[in-house]
């Protein structure tokens, strides 16, 4: 099969490399692509965003399928135009889409169904939500601009004061345009959190194994929120209590009632949760694989990608049996000094060999690229998060250590990496 993934960052390059392993695997196409990928597929020079382009490159290059992986293009309805178009493709439709799309539907569908999730209130205009925050009186307030923001969409106020920021900077200032419109203000929950993905039918859910994020820039979860610094898969917190409890109130509902709303979501759904002392609650949900979930979630894969793909989009995803790594598996982000600030690009990157990957080599090290290009004979920087390194072992402190020796093999100027990532238990 000729496929074209759409998108072009760490995580369509672990949805990349995976592909590649398949014996179905034909051409592999990706828009608008990275330097590293560029080794392992052809990259054609189409935004992620561009509908009508990516049908037309779809076409062109007559693929059997095509991998929608980032969120907007989803949320845009990429799928139903391609699907519209005769052309198959992987990921939920508009309709379904909107899990992620919109906070507030996400929130109304929960407390509809009964799924476990924190207490919320909606607003769309900012003296009321202040107002709220106000007679409430319970810090961390947590504010959740209502669309797509990049992963950086969710503000954790301390203070009044802070609380009066958010809101300004989320419904007046539109730092994230028109996502900011309404806000959740959500009641603040504690305890581990946890990323669960899994691949549905729109009837049928099969979990991948568990991991575990880190959203903060710096060390000890502190300073702003970004894309993701680092992942480790497993989750330590998890359990295979937590696992069957989640699958019978979170997993199957949300599935179920997507149906019953006549939205079937058909794809990957990434279930946010956190482990509260009153149980598994929904954080988010986000319509896709996750960033950097993938990279550490994908390389656990045993059972064909390209095989699971085809049972999801045919609706016979419960007659498979899909297989899983026993071993452990960690990410480190390598980003730009600044981020998720402003961030210089075009720095050299020292570590490389021409395939993008270690120039020391090594099996059990994965280098991901997010924000590169190939320029004048050598990778350099071109993006917030510029690689992800990952690295698999029999025990997740030991894919941590070969995790970050290899980071230590890699240089560009003002390199930014959390040294904490999966330590912080």
């Amino acid at each position: 099969m000729d496929i074209l993934v759409v998108g072009g960052g760490g995580r369509e390059h672990a949805i990349v490399r995976k592909l590649k392993e398949s014996p179905h695997c034909g051409t592999l196409y990706c828009a608008p692509g990275n330097g590293g990928i560029s080794r392992d597929a052809v990259c054609c020079d189409v935004a992620a965003t561009d509908i009508e382009g990516m049908v037309a490159l779809a076409r062109e290059k007559k693929v059997d399928l095509v991998f929608v992986a980032p969120d907007d293009p989803l949320v845009a309805g990429m799928v139903d135009a391609l699907e519209e178009a005769g052309i198959p493709a992987f990921g939920p439709r508009k309709a379904a889409a909107i899990l992620e799309g919109s906070k507030v539907f996400s929130k109304e569908l929960m407390k509809k169904y009964g799924i476990p999730t924190a207490d919320y209130a909606v607003f769309d205009q900012p003296q009321e939500a202040l107002a709220y925050v106000r007679e409430r009186d319970r810090y961390p307030a947590v504010i959740k601009a209502d669309g797509l923001a990049l992963g950086k969409g969710v503000i954790l106020c301390d203070t009044y004061e802070e609380a009066c920021q958010a809101v300004k900077s989320l419904m007046e200032d539109k730092v994230f345009g028109a996502s900011g419109s309404r806000v959740v203000v959500e009641e603040y929950l504690t305890g581990p959190e946890v990323s669960v993905l899994a691949f549905t039918d729109g009837k049928t859910v099969k979990p991948m194994v568990s991991a575990k994020d880190h959203k903060r820039a710096f060390d000890g979860d502190r300073g702003p929120n970004t894309g993701g610094m680092g992942n480790i898969s497993p989750n330590p917190h998890y359990t295979q209590a937590d696992a069957d409890w989640c699958m019978e109130h979170i997993f199957q509902p949300t599935v179920d009632a997507m149906r019953k709303e006549g939205r079937p979501f058909k794809g990957c759904l990434f279930f946010g949760l956190m482990l509260t002392p009153d149980g598994p609650k929904v954080i988010e949900y986000n319509c896709r694989f996750g960033d950097p979930e993938t990279q550490a979630v994908l390389p656990r894969l045993k059972t064909d990608l390209i095989e699971i793909l085809q049972a999801v989009r045919e609706e016979r995803l419960a007659d498979m049996q899909i297989q899983w790594s026993e071993k452990a598996c960690a990410c480190v982000v390598m980003a730009s000094g600044g981020y998720p600030g402003s961030y210089p690009k075009g720095l050299p990157i020292e570590g490389l060999a021409a395939d993008g990957q270690l120039s020391s080599g090594s099996a059990d090290v994965t280098v991901f690229h997010a924000g590169t290009k190939w320029e004048g004979g050598r990778f350099v920087t071109a993006g917030g998060r510029v690689l992800g390194v990952t690295a698999t072992a029999d025990a997740l402190d030991a894919a941590l250590d070969k995790a970050y020796e290899a980071v230590g093999e890699i240089r560009f100027e003002n390199a930014h990496y959390r040294k904490d990532i999966g330590r912080t238990r």
